[in-house]
């Protein structure tokens, strides 16, 4: 990790945020591809399937990348925290330390945040996809594909309290959507069935974890169990929406453009605003971008009253 050591840190918090931080859970790495930046906006021109392999005959066929583009601007994030110097000096039970591992946790959770509003928000005007329409859609296009659909809807009694077999009905749903998606080429584009990852809201997080998990009623097999992981995301707000995402491919669901690395910086002791105001700001910076990879690995499954 970057640190802007400026000489003015408090004994002991750099260390801690930093240890704070990289213990954090975070879901972003499983669910998002890596892209390292090195300027200000990257351009993705590979957001199209390579070739299928083909027999020799009569030499090579040479395809270029698709004609569909995908420019991402890198973002700036901050948070600071301003702390009385009367409050360090009279802190006996480790307040500020308490404050700055607060800080920890939100920095390493907020791409986690972002990704939970690029699901909750898939299906808006202005969410799009590389291929120009909502990440989530009943009209992606693409090349050979034919028009395809990652959005689907099931019937349960009470949407936001779907039984396990309710719910395990739209995951069977899900899954079969997502394994029938083709990429431009009209090949298929999951061929196989894992990696799979159940992001809900917390109120369908013990339903999906009971479906996946769970034994049949009367002792049956369960032929989902293990399938996928559940994760529940506190950001998602809508009780009867959830997502499948497979998230083991080279090109994830989404994409982490990552450009500069969290850095945290202490001005305390020697600082103007310590002088002038007897304050001491704790604050983190980074530069990065969250945005769409593949629509193809991604479902939204919405439960529908009965």
């Amino acid at each position: 990790m970057a640190i802007i050591n400026t000489g003015l840190l408090t004994k002991g918090l750099r260390s801690e945020f930093f240890n704070r931080f990289e213990a954090a859970p975070a879901h972003y790495r499983q669910l998002a591809t890596r892209v390292v930046s090195t300027t200000h906006t990257e351009i993705y021109r590979w957001l199209g399937s390579v070739p299928q392999m083909r027999e020799w005959a009569d030499g090579r066929l040479a395809r270029g990348l698709r004609s569909e583009s995908y420019s991402l601007e890198n973002l700036k994030y901050e948070a600071t925290l301003e702390v009385d110097r009367d409050e360090i000096s009279d802190d006996q039970t480790g307040q500020i330390r308490v404050r700055v591992g607060e800080l920890a946790d939100r920095a390493a959770t907020h791409k986690d945040y972002l990704i939970a509003q690029l699901l909750a928000n898939g299906d808006q005007a202005g969410y799009l996809s590389y291929d120009g329409v909502p990440f989530f859609s009943a009209s992606h296009v693409s090349g050979a594909s034919g028009t395809q659909s990652n959005v689907l809807s099931s019937s349960a009694s009470v949407p936001s309290n779907p039984s396990s077999d309710e719910f395990r009905s739209s995951l069977v749903a899900a899954v079969s959507r997502l394994l029938a998606q083709k990429d431009d080429q009209g090949e298929p584009m999951a061929l196989t069935a894992d990696g799979l990852y159940c992001v809900v809201p917390p109120n369908l997080y013990f339903p999906a974890l009971e479906s996946v998990n769970g034994t049949l009623a009367g002792g049956g097999t369960n032929v989902l169990d293990g399938a996928a992981r559940v994760v529940a995301f506190p950001w998602l707000t809508s009780t009867d929406t959830w997502y499948l995402l497979k998230t083991n491919a080279v090109v994830r669901p989404f994409i982490f453009q990552d450009r500069e690395p969290i850095e945290f910086t202490a001005l305390a002791d020697d600082s103007e605003d310590a002088f002038k105001r007897e304050k001491y700001l704790f604050g983190v910076r980074a530069r990065y971008r969250m945005a769409y990879g593949y629509w193809q690995y991604a479902v939204q499954a919405t439960l529908a009253e009965s």
